[in-house]
């Protein structure tokens, strides 16, 4: 275990800043897999664009009914990654009883808002008609997302603009360090995003909270100065407020990037994420 960690550190000491702009591709490729998992589908098309195409994982032994849905939209700054880096995250949350769908999306500068949210809808669309075909329930999933990825999770769970009836397919949401409450735009990133929409109020997740939404769970990592914990601090609360279930954990000395790679198998034992996050999609989707 001891050589593994210090594989991955220095995987992750190597890539520098990189690391974390990049597809995640060397940390996924050194970082022991969970095992009990397949992934029983591999670039699947939900739209046209080669870019709109998605994974699914499922546990090796599923049982005979159709197994409850985390679709997890991975980060980047909304203009880098690819779902090839996260099958670490697809394979540790289906070793915990979930089919995962784990879908790519249109990229800054080719689009900027609302092209990513717009494709994070067509992916669940799919879902929805398809994913019974791979032993999934379509009438259970959780929407999940860590940085870039929570933002588009949480638009789909909190806007109807995208989903409309659809929407009642989504049980609940758990967002990895989001950022959900972000003006003025104050980052190349962001303003690169977000900077030519004219109404820049309605692309905040926070904006968009109301009663009968999905419950939330926020997770983000005190150390965090990527995206600060404030984000999920401010959507718990405009969600309590319309009657919403909404419940933020912070994990002491975890930052922006630990709070996804402790979903991996030699680092999760340095936080609760794994356990936090599959605890309260089994209680959105009554799995066990």
């Amino acid at each position: 275990m001891k050589l593994v960690l210090a594989i991955v550190v220095l995987a992750a000491l190597a890539l520098g800043v990189a690391y974390w702009i990049s597809p995640l591709h060397t940390f996924n490729t050194l970082v022991p897999k969970d095992g009990n998992t397949r992934k029983v589908a591999d670039g699947l098309a939900y739209g046209d664009h080669p870019r709109q195409r998605l994974d699914i994982y499922a546990p090796v032994e599923s049982p005979d009914i159709r197994l409850p849905i985390i679709v997890f939209f991975y980060g980047g700054s909304w203009n880098s990654g690819t779902r090839e880096g996260y099958d670490f995250a697809g394979r540790a949350l289906a070793a915990q009883g979930f089919v995962v769908v784990v879908p790519d999306y249109r990229l800054v500068p080719e689009v900027r808002y609302p092209g990513f949210v717009e494709d994070g809808a067509a992916a669940l669309r799919w879902v929805q008609a398809n994913v019974a075909d791979h032993g999934g329930d379509p009438e259970s999933v959780v929407l999940s997302g860590h940085s870039a990825g929570a933002y588009i999770a949480a638009m789909l769970a909190y806007d109807a603009r995208w989903l409309g009836e659809d929407r009642a397919m989504v049980r609940g949401f758990a967002g990895l360090a989001g950022p959900f409450d972000f003006l003025p735009l104050d980052t190349d990133s962001t303003r690169a995003a977000f900077g030519e929409w004219p109404d820049l109020p309605e692309t905040q997740p926070v904006n968009w909270a109301g009663a009968g939404d999905p419950p939330a769970l926020l997770l983000h990592g005190a150390q965090d100065a990527t995206v600060k914990p404030r984000n999920s601090i401010a959507l718990a609360a405009a969600l309590e407020e319309a009657g919403v279930e909404a419940q933020v954990i912070e994990y002491e000395e975890v930052d922006h990037v630990d709070v996804l790679i402790h979903l991996a198998r030699p680092l999760r034992s340095r936080s609760t994420v794994l356990e936090d996050l599959t605890r309260f999609a089994r209680n959105r989707t009554g799995g066990n």
